[in-house]
Formats: C-alpha cells, sequence, structure tokens
C-alpha cells in the first residue's frame, strides 16, 4: 500500500537521513549541518517548513520538504519545494509523481497561482522529469545566494547603521 502522510516530529530522524542521501545523489556528502534537534526546530516549533513523507507497505522510501512563499507581482503565497527524494531502488514507481501530483494539490488548495522549485544543471534525469509534467525552466532567472561569513557581514552593516551597534 502507498500512502503520503504529513510527517511528525517523530519523523526526524529518518527526514534527516533523506537529507544525507539527496545531498550524497547532489554530490555534496559534507554539506549537511542539519540535525534532528534543528529539524525539530525548524519544522514543529517554527513552522519554517512541512514535510510529507511518502510510504510502501509502512516503510519510509521518498519526502518532499516545502514551504509557501510569496509572489508580490500575483498578490498571492506560493510553494516552493525545497527537497523531494526517492530513494533509488524505489525510483520508477511513480512515487516522484506522486510527490508532486499532491503538492500541486496543496498549492491549489492553497489558492497559490505558482508551485516552484530548483533543480541542479547536470540533473538531466529530474531535468527531463519536470519537463514531461509541464513544468518549464525560468532561464532568464539567476539563483543568488548570501550565507556565512557573508550573510552575517552584510548584517553587521545595518546594525551598525542602525545605531544597534557601535
Amino acid at each position: 500500500m502507498i500512502k503520503i502522510r504529513e510527517a511528525q516530529r517523530k519523523d526526524c530522524p529518518i527526514i534527516l537521513q533523506f537529507i544525507k542521501e539527496l545531498a550524497q545523489y547532489e554530490k555534496e556528502p559534507d554539506a549537511v549541518e542539519a540535525t534532528v534537534e534543528i529539524l525539530e526546530e525548524s519544522i514543529f516549533d517554527k513552522k519554517q517548513a512541512k514535510v510529507v513523507l511518502l510510504e510502501e507497505n509502512g516503510e519510509s522510501v521518498g519526502f518532499a520538504l516545502y514551504f509557501f512563499n510569496f509572489s508580490t507581482w500575483r498578490g498571492k503565497a506560493g510553494l516552493y519545494l525545497e527537497d523531494l527524494f526517492v530513494r533509488p531502488q524505489h525510483r520508477g514507481k511513480g512515487y516522484g509523481k506522486m510527490l508532486l501530483s499532491y503538492l500541486a494539490n496543496q498549492a491549489v488548495e492553497q489558492g497559490c497561482p505558482r508551485f516552484e522549485w530548483i533543480v541542479l544543471d547536470w540533473n538531466q534525469p529530474s531535468i527531463d522529469f519536470y519537463k514531461a509534467m509541464g513544468a518549464k525552466p525560468l532561464d532568464e532567472w539567476t539563483v543568488f545566494r548570501l550565507e556565512n561569513e557573508k550573510l552575517q557581514a552584510l548584517a553587521k552593516t545595518y546594525r551598525i547603521s542602525s545605531g544597534l551597534e557601535g
């Protein structure tokens, strides 16, 4: 039996395991900083994201982590998929499409005009999969990221200019 269900706090160890497996797949096995405690706080205490698990006969075989962003042009929230992962031995069974269709339904139910995500340029199997469902790449957009020391430095600039820090 296949089912998709919302994750619960007790699922944080399997969520973390999926994140680590995804990082391995994306050739970044040492990049994961998340812990069970961080996931519990971020997902269940602060409610910064949502997670659904796809189960086959009671075993979690895939997950999707998502949150709602906001489109100023549309004036409405959109659904943003941060990560989707199905374990390799369970691929080819339509589970990825099941997770995406579940999330599309969540977006529609919440009145979201958009459902977006990012895919690595080298991940051609995923790109082909998404295109086959009607998704289109937004080639005219470039993703920017500010993190770690650069993020701290920019935040400090604000604090200094605002008189919050001397």
